[in-house]
C-alpha cells in the first residue's frame, strides 16, 4: 500500500493544501521544518518559492473553507495524512497543533477512528524511516515518543 497514493488535485485544492499546513505550522510559531515540509508540497504541486511567500502573507485557511475546496475523501486523508507529518515535523505535538488538526478532522466528518488509523499509519511510515538506523536503543526512544 503506498503510503500517499496518487490523488487528483487541481491548482486551486493544491493551494488551499499547502495554505491549510502552513496555518498548522503557524498555530504555534512556524518550525524550521514545519516551513520546509510545507515547502517542499507546494513546490511538488507547481506553487514553487514565490508562490510560498505569497502564501505565507495571506490569512490563515479556515478549516471550513478547506473543507469546501476539497470534497473528496481521498483529498481530505490526503490532508490529514500530510498534516499530521507536518506537527510531528519538530518531534511535538502542542495543544494548538492538535486542536486545529482536530477542528479539520470535524469539518471534514471524518470518523475518529479512522482519524487514530491514520495517526498511526503516519507514525508506523515514520518509524519504518528508521529502519536501517543501527542504534536500536534509539529506535525505541521514537518509537515510544509516537507512542507505538
Amino acid at each position: 500500500m503506498d503510503f500517499f497514493p496518487p490523488v487528483n488535485l487541481n491548482p486551486m485544492q493544491s493551494e488551499a493544501i499547502a495554505r491549510g499546513l502552513y496555518a498548522l505550522a503557524k498555530s504555534d510559531g512556524v518550525h524550521e521544518r514545519e516551513a520546509a515540509l510545507v515547502a517542499s508540497f507546494f513546490d511538488e504541486v507547481g506553487g514553487g518559492a514565490q508562490a510560498m511567500a505569497e502564501l505565507e502573507r495571506r490569512a490563515p485557511i479556515t478549516p471550513e473553507e478547506l473543507a469546501a475546496l476539497l470534497p473528496e475523501d481521498e483529498q481530505r486523508r490526503l490532508f490529514i495524512k500530510t498534516a499530521i507529518l507536518l506537527v510531528w515535523a519538530d518531534g511535538e505535538v502542542t495543544p494548538q497543533e492538535g486542536q486545529l488538526l482536530q477542528d479539520y478532522a470535524r469539518v471534514f466528518h471524518l470518523d475518529p477512528k479512522v482519524l487514530e488509523q491514520l495517526d498511526t499509519e503516519v507514525k508506523e511510515y515514520l518509524l519504518s524511516q528508521l529502519a536501517h538506523v543501527q542504534n536500536t536503543e534509539a529506535t525505541r526512544l521514537v518509537a515510544q515518543k509516537l507512542k507505538l
